[in-house]
Parts: structure tokens; sequence; C-alpha cells
């Protein structure tokens, strides 16, 4: 499995996308990608996650932004030393595409910082696209 990795001012973040079949259905245009990211305090104080900001980017170009608090539902405290992980999905209309985007966190004295999370590839199954199709090349979505 392909890990992505960076650290920011103590934060390490690791990704680890894959592709589902099984929720996927090529014929109708529906790739499902899921990824799993994994945090890790290793600096010295503490830090909160507040916000989260995605880019998505599929194969023809289009490309989608999601932001909002929290990553499902929660705003993880990690204690240095500590790791918090999670995962979720995306769902494109190609079966290919990319990802990358931060997290705003909050140290304890209220400073607050983004934490770069690495662009990361997301590709399926290499199958020929008709844009005059069903699963034609329309466009991007995500959840």
């Amino acid at each position: 499995m392909t890990e992505y990795v960076r650290e920011t001012e103590g934060i390490l973040v690791r990704v680890h996308p894959s592709f589902s079949l099984a929720r996927s259905d090529p014929d109708e245009g529906r790739f499902v990608f899921a990824y799993r990211v994994e945090l890790e305090n290793q600096g010295p104080d503490s830090g909160q996650l507040l916000f989260r900001h995605w880019h998505i980017h599929d194969a023809v170009g289009e490309d989608t932004e999601v932001e909002g608090e929290g990553v499902i539902g929660e705003q993880p405290r990690l204690l240095p030393g500590e790791s918090h992980s999670y995962q979720s999905f995306c769902v494109l209309r190609t079966p290919l595409g990319s990802m990358r985007g931060y997290f705003t966190f909050e140290r304890s004295d209220g400073h607050r910082f983004r934490v770069e999370i690495p662009e990361f590839a997301l590709q399926g199954p290499h199958i020929p696209l008709d844009s005059s199709g069903p699963g034609g090349i329309q466009g991007t979505r995500m959840h």
C-alpha cells in the first residue's frame, strides 16, 4: 500500500489511499476511493485539529474544494506522542485524480497553524472512458 507522508510543526500526517471496486460503478462513471489519514504529534506541545481543507483534482481537470470543522465529526486534541487516525472517501467520475490539502491546528497557547497534507494520487483500474456514454468524463464529486 502506498503511503504519503508530510510533517509540519511537529505534526506528522500519513495518508494511505486505495480504490474501492466493490463501491464503484465504472459503467456509470462512479469511482470510489477510500483514504486513511494518520496524525501523530511528534512535537513537545499539544495541538488540536480544528478545520480541514481539501483540494480534489480529477483526470479531466475539474477541481473541487471541501472544507469544514474537524474530521468525521471530531476535533481531536493530540498530546505529545499521541496519534489519531480516521478513514473517509471521495467519489470521482474518472479513474484518475489526486487530493491535497491542510488541517488547521491550534496549540494550547492559541497559536494556529496549517498542517500540510501531502498530495496523493487516486488511481483506479485502467478503463477506457467514453465521453458520450453514461460514465463520461463529466467531472468530480467527493464526500
